[in-house]
């Protein structure tokens, strides 16, 4: 039997051994820990009922970030501080999170308030100057059906500071007590999990277990044990490898394998290209992109991610790797079929390597969906076209959502390129779009209607950069 399960709750150390290693924190906290505060409403990290707060040692500091629990499994606390809405009041006095919503009326049949409490409490632990974002960016993974939204934005604009901010000292020291030294193994009815701390036996245990689950952060793995059942025998995690963390690069960045959504949003929006910022913050909620990463959602391969769309157009190339044999390709190539893509057996995605945007180049990212937040694409758009003396002199075009893989439009682009940059070109271009794709139709929209959006794209891509004014003047023109 291996090393058990370390963890802090409310500050204590918790042990697990001999554990499903599929087990939930959310069942772990309601069957085993008898902790119902926290509920179930979606089991797929849609909803935020679920909502619980992680305090990780990140350098110097502790890290806190809202999760859910219905998605998480119990081996992924390790060496982590878990908080639940149980953990904030004190002495019969209510956290002032908790206070503020009582005060604005914040709730009515209560289910989901459990959810909003956390995913505010996470916020103010950390309230990182560099990062900022909207009070309805935050609460964007947690749904309520009763309430509205009004009294609850009200009660996080009005909320006091936390009584418990000088408690994050020992905090810091006992999470650093628990930090483990030694990769974690469980063994448990025939199923195993593995998480290795280094790079290399990361990759000496995929190359020996080919058929292992990766996990990274579990938003799309979580779902198969919750929704469908599925037994996982083999899971190998990346969580705890600190190289798969890593963001490098001066004219580049290459993100590891572990890089999460969040810790990438300020990089990319930043010092890459604003439009990867407006993208990012559509991918899920706070608590899906505070645990799921930029290369797992190139991993999967769905033809409906978000990321892969984006990264073609950025240039992107992809790092696989299989035991110490490392090989790189142009993004869009790792895509070659529905559920197939250009990974051997035994090999994994290692990193993403992305290029900084040029200055002055024409740089687009367009998602389409039912609802804004927290919803997946029916179509998504990358576009990177390069302009000089007004005419087109490359493009990258990538669209998700429109055939089995993310693919680019070969026909729009040859349409663009050597062109003049006008809206006859675009409008070709557009058109060209039908050579390119034959759209499925499903329950998010039908074929004519992605189609006929992807068209659209195109156009507002032209239109946001520059084209109104070109419009205007040709129409001012042409009517005298």
């Amino acid at each position: 039997m291996g090393r058990p399960i370390r963890f802090l709750l409310d500050g204590e150390v918790r042990e697990l051994s001999d554990i499903d290693p599929t087990l939930t924190v959310l069942n772990l906290l309601r069957y085993h820990l008898r902790r119902t505060g926290t509920k179930e409403g979606c089991a797929e990290g849609d909803c935020g009922a679920c909502t619980v707060v992680l305090g990780e040692e990140v350098e110097d500091f502790v890290r806190f970030r809202a999760v859910n629990a219905c998605i998480l499994f119990a081996p992924m606390l390790d060496g982590r501080a878990l908080f639940t809405v149980e953990s904030l009041a004190r002495e019969g006095a209510l956290h002032p999170v908790q206070q503020a919503l009582v005060e604005q009326h914040g709730s009515q049949c209560g289910f989901c308030t459990p959810g909003f409490v956390m995913s505010l409490y996470a916020r103010q632990r950390d309230s990182r100057p560099w990062h900022t974002s909207s009070l309805k960016d935050e609460l964007a993974g947690n749904l309520c059906r009763c309430t509205g939204y009004g009294p609850i934005l009200a009660a996080a604009e009005s909320m006091g500071p936390d009584p418990h901010a000088d408690e994050i000292y020992a905090l810091n020291r006992a999470l650093h007590a628990i930090q483990p030294t030694e990769s974690l193994t469980i063994e448990h009815k025939g199923r195993r999990y593995f998480a290795p701390r280094t790079a290399d036996e990361f990759a000496e245990l995929v190359e020996a277990n080919p058929d292992a689950i990766i996990l990274a952060g579990g938003t799309d793995v979580g779902l198969w044990v919750t929704k469908q059942q599925r037994v996982l025998p083999t899971i190998i995690s990346l969580n705890e490898v600190r190289e798969f963390k890593l963001m490098t690069g001066k004219d580049f960045t290459r993100f590891g394998a572990a890089v999460r959504y969040d810790d990438a949003h300020w990089l990319l929006e930043k010092h890459h290209h604003p439009e990867f910022g407006e993208l990012l913050r559509r991918v899920g909620g706070r608590q899906v992109r505070n645990l799921g990463t930029i290369c797992g959602n190139i991993a999967n391969g769905s033809p409906i991610g978000d990321m892969p769309p984006a990264l073609i157009a950025a240039g992107a190339t992809l790092v696989l790797r299989k035991g110490s044999i490392r090989r790189e390709m142009p993004l869009e190539d790792y895509f070659l079929a529905y559920g197939k893509q250009d990974r051997l057996r035994g090999e994994f995605v290692e990193a993403v390597i992305v290029p900084k945007i040029p200055q002055g180049r024409i740089f687009k990212l367009s998602k389409l969906s039912k609802r804004f937040d927290q919803d997946i694409s029916a179509v998504c758009l990358g576009f990177s076209v390069g302009v000089e003396a007004d005419r087109v002199t490359d493009a990258r075009i990538a669209f998700g959502g429109m055939a089995a893989t993310p693919k680019r439009a070969t026909a729009c682009e040859a349409a663009l390129t050597g062109q003049p940059w006008t809206h006859e070109t675009v409008e070709a271009a557009a058109i060209a779009l039908a050579q390119d794709f034959t759209p499925l139709s499903d329950m998010r929209a039908s074929a004519a209607y992605r189609l006929e959006a992807a068209q659209n794209m195109i156009r507002r891509a032209f239109l946001e950069s520059g084209g109104v004014a070109r419009v205007l003047d040709a129409e001012a023109v042409a009517y005298g």
